[in-house]
């Protein structure tokens, strides 16, 4: 089983006490300039859950939801806040990690923390108000899978992280029938897709993207496997 090792506390490049927002940091930043906000993202959509039980006996939950609410701060940092997450956490132990995008106004970025018992602390990286701006911040929060994220801060203090090792749990997976289909995109979502007739679930991890780049009247071609009975997007290219 692959071991995949999370570290919060400390991440090159950013110090726990702010956020920078990068201009053209590809090709030389112009400027580097301070951020700092806070959310709230309390209202849950989509919500589903998955659990297992490792080889410890415990029990491991994954879930995979949209969370919506507000953000205030920095002007880039202001404004409606959705969150598509996914959690993997040890019920038993209170410990996991978190992943997923943030986006806030044309602000989107894709954040990684550790959960430690109710809280989270990681980091995150995407693209500003503009495509020359980049934004790298530490992000903290309380989270609940079931509630969402309340005193969540981007920057400006973040709380300190934990850091976990994460096992795959039970046997190798069993390879899934998938599903592929190619033509315009009629629907879109951070949640769900449908191209030329298939509609699937779209999770977490490729929510930002189906956002970005693929919205109603582009082309793609989506390929989608059963999870937990819903077709589930996979992988999705421009052909």
């Amino acid at each position: 089983m692959r071991n995949l090792a999370f570290a919060a506390a400390a991440v090159a490049g950013l110090v726990a006490t702010s956020a920078a927002v990068a201009h053209g940091v590809d090709g030389g930043a112009k400027s580097i300039t301070p951020v700092t906000a806070t959310f709230t993202a309390t209202t849950v959509r989509g919500s589903t859950t998955q659990s297992c039980t490792s080889s410890t006996g415990q029990t491991i939950a994954s879930t995979t939801a949209t969370y919506t609410g507000t953000s205030s701060g920095a002007p880039d940092l202001t404004g409606t806040a959705t969150i598509a997450a996914r959690s993997t956490i040890d019920t038993t132990d209170g410990t996991g990690v978190v992943n997923g995008t943030l986006k806030v106004g044309k602000t989107e970025s894709h954040f990684s923390a550790v959960y430690d018992h109710g809280s989270i602390a990681g980091t995150a990286s995407g693209r500003g108000a503009t495509s020359q701006t980049q934004l790298l911040a530490n992000v903290s929060a309380s989270y609940s899978p079931t509630v969402g994220f309340t005193r969540g801060k981007i920057g400006g203090g973040t709380a300190g992280g934990s850091a976990v090792e994460v096992d795959g749990c039970g046997s190798s997976p069993q390879p899934k029938q998938q599903t592929s289909a190619y033509g315009a995109v009629t629907a879109a979502s951070p949640t769900s897709i449908t191209v030329a007739g298939l509609t699937c679930a779209v999770p977490a991890t490729l929510g930002g993207l189906v956002q970005i780049n693929y919205r109603v009247g582009t082309h793609a071609k989506i390929t989608c496997a059963p999870v937990s009975g819903v077709e589930t997007l996979v992988k999705i290219t421009d052909h």
